[in-house]
């Protein structure tokens, strides 16, 4: 299950059919961070944790690597009614 989950949102972010909030642009921004490094997250990541108590969707949790494949990132993200994948926040692990 969780593999067919990465690869739809995989599919997401390679077809440019996601959206991202304005808190995960002002995080993605305070932690120096560029889209590039967001997307390359997900495309290399993988999924920590599901949580399922927001009425909205399911929330996935996912880690990965930056564009320089050495900056661990976390990406908060959930699919709208749509299929488009929303970004709710984006951090730097530290």
């Amino acid at each position: 299950m969780s593999r067919q989950i990465i690869e739809k949102i995989r599919k997401a972010i390679k077809s440019g059919y996601y959206d991202m909030t304005y808190h995960a642009v002002e995080e993605m921004a305070e932690d120096g961070l560029v889209i590039y490094d967001i997307e390359s997250a997900i495309l290399n990541g993988k999924i920590t944790k599901k949580e399922k108590d927001d009425p909205r969707g399911i929330k996935y949790i996912l880690k990965g690597l930056g564009t320089d494949l050495s900056t661990p990132i976390g990406v908060v993200g959930r699919f709208k009614e749509t299929g488009v994948f929303l970004i709710m926040t984006v951090y730097k692990i530290t």
